[in-house]
């Protein structure tokens, strides 16, 4: 049986490589990758954190930090018609969670803490009892819910950068005043109903959550779009001056960083045939 499905798995596998260093990738061919191999959703829910954090830096430091220095702004009001910015890292994942639920694909995210700003995004039910084991051991959390039904995984949220504690710090309706530079400021909470599933399925959730943080930055796009002085969108970095790279460049350099991991993740995690 091995020798039977081997060949299969490792046409699979060429199939995946290609897809995950496309940035906008053709439409997914089903029979080119159903191998009879399934995957473990934990491992799955892995890999899909790991994209989001790669996704959440990015953002966080090519176009929030160096935008600052360039003269953008990011606010947590970016939605208003009066507000001339964009999203905070927070909202950026938040907005991608959002556009998630769009998508056929029964995957969800959610970013909660115990302290939040926003009260929507306080834990409950069995999450709070797992959140207070990833703040006592600092790792990740996967359970099925009873309350929810759902697989779940929780990833600590640090405080890795001065300009959130910052910002959460000084909000006015923070319920937390002090903290501090790595401190578990909460969890991204990734959930799926099912308990493992196959390569067809494992393409579409990673070809999900990309194309949500590509809806996402195309959003802001649209914003800086209505700018008293828009910024221009091409090929050039806020690092350069006071520019934005377009969706594919943004999305270009995400593919670059993200898919060599993914792709290992997949190769490293023993399937079985």
């Amino acid at each position: 049986m091995m020798k039977r499905t081997f060949p299969l798995i490792a046409l699979a596998l060429i199939a995946l490589s290609i897809y995950l260093f496309v940035s906008a990738p053709p439409p997914l061919q089903t029979a080119a990758v159903e191998s009879g191999v399934m995957i473990p959703i934990e491992q799955v829910l892995r890999t899909v954190s790991a994209e989001n954090d790669l996704a959440r830096a990015l953002w966080t430091q090519e176009i929030v930090g160096a935008g600052q220095v360039a003269g953008l702004a990011f606010d947590e009001d970016w939605r208003e018609s009066t507000v001339e910015a964009g999203p905070l890292p927070a909202l950026f994942l938040r907005e991608s969670a959002a556009n998630l639920e769009t998508y056929p694909v029964p995957l969800s995210l959610f970013l909660g803490s115990d302290f939040p700003i926003n009260p929507s995004n306080q834990f409950s039910g069995a999450q709070t009892d797992r959140f207070e084991q990833i703040k006592a051991t600092g790792e990740p959390q996967f359970f099925y819910a009873d309350d929810t039904q759902l697989h779940t995984a929780m990833f600590p949220d640090y405080a890795s950068v001065q300009p959130c504690i910052v910002c959460h710090n000084e909000h006015p309706d923070t319920p937390k005043a002090d903290w501090e530079l790595n401190d578990v400021m909460g969890a991204t909470t990734w959930a799926y109903p099912k308990a493992e599933v196959s390569l067809t399925e494992y393409m579409e959730i990673i070809s999900a959550v990309r194309r949500s943080f590509a809806e996402t930055y195309t959003t802001y796009l649209e914003k800086t779009a209505t700018f008293t002085n828009p910024p221009p969108i091409g090929d050039q970095w806020p690092s350069e001056g006071y520019y934005l790279p377009s969706a594919e460049i943004f999305m270009q350099e995400f593919t670059r960083r993200a898919s060599s991991q993914t792709l290992n993740d997949l190769l490293t995690m023993g399937i079985e045939p």
